[in-house]
């Protein structure tokens, strides 16, 4: 079979219906010609018609499909870009450019909570190119639920006026958590009048006069309370973040999508634009899409983290342990410059074995972490301390001169001598302080490590609770 052929019927295959069509108005049209029938004349016109009106819906469709590979291939494109990932803002940027050329949207913002953070940090990307980005920062609170607050301003009101809510048990969440839901709220019973009702805002239920809570273990069941405030919690908080961000940056056309970390609304992905057009059901679909993976980026970028922190972190005192002390003197001693000084503290807690006897190791274990939280408070910014084995502890000191360094151990001494331990049954404890600096560059840092030891035996020699100087 030619070429020709073999094309026509591929062709056939793929939309036969136009073909066909066009096959028998050809076959209308030579009739018309042939015959001259009236009747020709009205079926060739019907089949014409009927030709352009499936011609558009395959256009249509085509239209469709394309739409739908670009949106696939937007999305494929943001997960390779998660992937690859390394850190937050990494992850930030790795969403900003695809998902605002596969919305239209003018900005991207992200806003999340930083681990350990006190505010929520977002950053506002234009999606044109070389446009720099805008920071801000919105409060923690931003992450409340406002349903929840319209309820408890609404409790409070009626608390003023000597009425109460009638509240309900709610059953465990998904998570399994109940006290994600704070509050349910009852209906009216037969035997109560209803004084206030409110539906809408995200909760609904009724206030009743001097209410008796039903019994924790007899939920009512039926139509007789209302459905838990927490229901939409988790875009009404992504709402809450967008409009912060639209009142921040006076945007105009916005939609959002929830950020997810552990189980709990950790921020939000806003989408932004100038026209007031309604956002497409593609864009919503890319936007919870890349918020979804965007969550999951995130979090195992967080618990990866949080690994990490645990294995460098001596779980009894919260300080820095001795494998991550070991690996910042590795790190230091490659970056080293030749006017570098380095010092170090070893700080020894006296008779400490002898407490451990009298009062137990449970109270031991208290003595530890004052003594670790004492000597982090006494030592500079920028020095390291750590937990280097027992009772044993270490501060490494940068920067230092001799007296300098000095003058720490024995601001670390009077620390550890001012704690009040009476809580616990111990009277005093004391340290005995080794204080040891490196003038030179070449001097190994283990050499001064064992320098500040030696001069730690010295101090306990010489009678404990001071601090000696190589």
């Amino acid at each position: 079979m030619t070429g020709g052929p073999r094309r026509f019927l591929r062709a056939l295959s793929r939309r036969p219906a136009p073909l066909l069509l066009a096959a028998m108005a050809a076959v209308e049209l030579a009739r018309l010609i042939l015959a001259r029938q009236p009747v020709d004349a009205v079926l060739l016109a019907l089949l014409v018609a009927a030709g352009f009106m499936v011609a558009r819906e395959n256009d249509e469709a085509a239209s469709a499909d394309g739409a739908r590979e670009t949106e696939a291939e937007s999305f494929a494109r943001i997960l390779r870009g998660l992937s690859r990932s390394v850190s937050p803002d990494a992850i930030v940027a790795a969403i900003v450019e695809e998902l605002g050329a596969g919305t239209g949207a003018d900005h991207v913002s992200v806003v999340r909570r930083r681990p350990d953070s006190r505010h929520l940090e977002a950053v506002l990307s234009p999606t044109r190119a070389g446009a720099p980005a805008s920071r801000t920062y919105l409060p923690l609170s931003t992450l409340e639920d406002p349903a929840v607050e319209a309820a408890a301003v609404e409790m409070s009101i009626l608390g003023a006026q000597g009425r109460r809510y009638a509240a309900v048990p709610i059953e465990p969440d998904f998570d399994g958590d109940p006290d994600l839901v704070p509050l349910g709220l009852a209906l009216p019973r037969p035997a109560l009048a209803a004084v206030g009702s409110r539906d809408g805002g995200g909760f609904r239920g009724a206030i009743v006069a001097d209410a008796v809570p039903p019994a924790p273990a007899r939920r009512p069941t039926g139509t007789g309370h209302a459905a838990p405030i927490r229901a939409g919690a988790e875009q009404r908080i992504a709402d809450r973040i967008a409009d912060r961000l639209r009142d921040e940056y006076g945007l105009r056309n916005v939609v959002a999508a929830p950020l997810r970390v552990d189980g709990r609304v950790e921020g939000a992905i806003v989408l932004s634009r100038r026209t007031r057009e309604p956002w497409t059901p593609r864009a919503r679909r890319l936007l919870t899409a890349a918020a979804f993976e965007t969550s999951a980026a995130l979090s195992r970028l967080y618990t990866l983290r949080d690994a990490e922190t645990r294995a460098a972190t001596d779980a009894l005192t919260g300080l820095p342990n001795r494998r991550y002390f070991d690996e910042y003197l590795g790190l230091l001693a490659r970056r080293r410059r030749a006017d570098d000084r380095v010092g170090v503290l070893m700080i020894d807690i006296d008779r400490f074995k002898r407490l451990n006897d009298t009062y137990g190791h449970a109270v031991g274990d208290h003595v530890l972490r004052e003594v670790a939280q004492a000597i982090a408070g006494a030592v500079r910014e920028g020095d390291v301390p750590a937990r280097f084995g027992g009772e044993e502890f270490v501060v490494l000191l940068r920067n230092p001169g001799s007296r300098v360094a000095i003058e720490v151990g024995e601001r670390v001494r009077r620390a550890v001598a001012d704690l009040d331990l009476r809580r616990f049954g111990v009277a005093k404890v004391s340290v005995s302080v080794g204080v040891a600096v490196a003038d030179q560059p070449e001097t190994e840092l283990d050499e001064v490590i064992d320098e500040a030891d030696r001069a730690l035996y010295r101090a306990k020699q010489g009678g404990r609770d001071r601090v000696v100087a190589a």
